[in-house]
Parts: C-alpha cells; sequence; structure tokens
C-alpha cells in the first residue's frame, strides 16, 4: 500500500497551541443538556472520545466543526475561535462523519477530488492529492468505480480520504469503525494510528467499543451525560491491577487444575476465559508468586505458556467513573 508522505508538524508542536480547548462549553437544547460546562483539551497524537450514545461526542463535534452553536462557552481550534474562524477551522480540519454520506453514483476519485477542492486546493493538486489519500487508505484499484457498489469496509475507507484530501492538521473521526468486521477494524485501526504516530496529523477518534481506543490512542476523554468525567494519558487508565494471568497448555481441564492448587497453596485465584488470574499476596506473605506459580506448574506435569501482568481496561475504569460520578443537576 503506498503512503502519504510524512508531514513536518514541528512548528505545531512547538507552538504550543493544542488541537482543541474548550472553555465552560455547553449545548442545552431545552428538553436535553448535551454538554454541561465542559473544560477538555486535546494535544497530538491519537486521542480518544469515549462515551455512550447521547454522552454529547456527536454534539462536540458539530460545535467544533461550526455546525451547531453553543448555548454558552467558548472553544479553540488549532488556535482559532469557533465563533468567529469557522471557515479557517473547516479549512485545516478533516471530519469523517459516523453515517452513510456517499453519493452513490460518484467514483470515489471524483468525490475526493470535489472535496479537496472544496477545502481550497487547485484542480491539478485536488488530483494528485485525492490519488495519494486513495492509495494510503486501500482504495487505489477501486477509485474509480461508483462507491453505491462498495462494501461497508471500502465506504468508511472512502470517507475517511475525503477527510485526508486537503492535508489537515487535525482529523475528526466519528466511529470510523462503525459496521466493519474484524479484520477490516484492525486495517482501519491501523490508518487511524498511523496518521496520528506516522503523519504527525492530530486526531480525535470515537468509539464506542472502548477496546479499540486502548489499541491506538495515546490520551482518553471520558464523557457522560454531557460531562467531562475524566481525561488522561491512556496509559494512565491502563496501569497494573497486581493480579497475574497464568496460562497452560491444555483446557479448561488443566486451567481449573492450576487454579484449584494455587488457591490451596493460599493464592486466590479464578477462571479468566483460558487464563487463571492469581490475585498478589497478602500483605505480610513473603513468598515470590511468580516461583510459585512455575513450581505448581511443573509439579502438577502442566506446559506453562506464560505469566503476566494483568491491566485495567478502558471499560472498567468508565464503568468506575460513571458509577462514582455525580449526577448532573
Amino acid at each position: 500500500m503506498a503512503t502519504l508522505h510524512p508531514v513536518d508538524r514541528a512548528a505545531d508542536r512547538r507552538s504550543g497551541v493544542p488541537a482543541i480547548a474548550t472553555q465552560g462549553l455547553t449545548k442545552d437544547y431545552g428538553s436535553v443538556l448535551a454538554l454541561d460546562s465542559l473544560d477538555v483539551t486535546v494535544g497530538t497524537g491519537v486521542t480518544g472520545l469515549v462515551g455512550a450514545n447521547g454522552a454529547g461526542k456527536s454534539t462536540l463535534i458539530k460545535i467544533l466543526l461550526g455546525l451547531l452553536d453553543p448555548t454558552a462557552g467558548s472553544a479553540q481550534v488549532l488556535g482559532h475561535d469557533i465563533a468567529t474562524e469557522g471557515a479557517e477551522i473547516r479549512a485545516r480540519v478533516g471530519y469523517m462523519p459516523e453515517h452513510e454520506c456517499l453519493p452513490p453514483d460518484v467514483s470515489a476519485s471524483d468525490f475526493v477530488v470535489h472535496m479537496a477542492q472544496m477545502s481550497g486546493l487547485p484542480h491539478a493538486a485536488a488530483r494528485e492529492r485525492a490519488a495519494d489519500v486513495l492509495r494510503h487508505v486501500g482504495l487505489a484499484e477501486e477509485r474509480y468505480r461508483p462507491m453505491g457498489g462498495y462494501s461497508t469496509g471500502m465506504k468508511q475507507r472512502a470517507k475517511l480520504a475525503q477527510a485526508l484530501a486537503h492535508d489537515p492538521r487535525l482529523v475528526l473521526l466519528d466511529e470510523p469503525t462503525n459496521g466493519l468486521d474484524p479484520a477490516s477494524r484492525d486495517d482501519m485501526l491501523e490508518l487511524v494510528r498511523r496518521i496520528g504516530h506516522d503523519f504527525g496529523i492530530a486526531v480525535l477518534v470515537t468509539s464506542h467499543l472502548l477496546g479499540e481506543l486502548e489499541r491506538v490512542s495515546d490520551h482518553v476523554v471520558v464523557l457522560d451525560g454531557g460531562r467531562l468525567l475524566r481525561a488522561s494519558a491512556t496509559t494512565d487508565f491502563l496501569d497494573t491491577t497486581g493480579t497475574l494471568l497464568v496460562e497452560v497448555l491444555g483446557g479448561a481441564t488443566e486451567r481449573d487444575l492450576l487454579g484449584r492448587a494455587l488457591h490451596d497453596a493460599g493464592f486466590p485465584s479464578r477462571p479468566r476465559g483460558n487464563v487463571v488470574a492469581v490475585e498478589p499476596p497478602a500483605p505480610g506473605d513473603t513468598r515470590n508468586v511468580h516461583d510459585m506459580i512455575r513450581d505448581t506448574a511443573v509439579d502438577l506435569g502442566l506446559g506453562l505458556v506464560r505469566i503476566q501482568p494483568d491491566h485495567h481496561r478502558i471499560e472498567d475504569i468508565f464503568r468506575e467513573e460513571v458509577a462514582g460520578a455525580v449526577q448532573p443537576h
């Protein structure tokens, strides 16, 4: 697959201007408070925007693009004020909407060229850029076909291509893996990762599949009911729990045999999928749990495959944050 040429974003990073910054951003529809005094900052790399349906994710994106006016508060995108510089923002930002939006009787090539021209590129430059981004997303051989005949995965790739057509400094990706099978989902996530890491374009990506964001995001912003629950580096969400995950050769019988033996030895254990989750030693217990696991497996004649630390998942943290959050008033 051909690639886009990496863009030098050093000046963007040196400027210290965040990709997105909001201050008290509020959107009140009367019957629904979609955003509630939101203060959030998004920097470089890939930022995941987490929240259930109705959390305010799409409302935030539409306000940042100037498609909706906030009820109160303010925001800047790439240093430009959403209230007065909407045209400048849209010239520098790419947007991949969640829902179907492609004209079925138009080829991907013509569509991406048109979108690049709409963003200000001259025709010749737009055609060159369209060819480049369509190769990058894997549609080089299909670019002249009408998009109405595309599969769901191809349509998602075409939507991503048009978001990149004008060489944006920031892209907003709303549910880019929506409707994709596992293999296509993996390919799309790899494209998202490369956009943020290899090509230096800041990315804000939403997904209701929280595990996806662990794989590609540098930072995570958690919304619930329009309120900010938490914003931090992804690694801060995924620190270790102290539990060890142990896998042995065989199936459930061998897994449970090891688990019972470790539990009897004073290390509380429980099955989790195809592994045994072993709790950390009790305070004051100086035994080396790794040695105990290894020796127990040897005594039982079990083949030890791996011992690895367990990590928090964004999904677990999200549930904890929501459960502990103060309800909006």
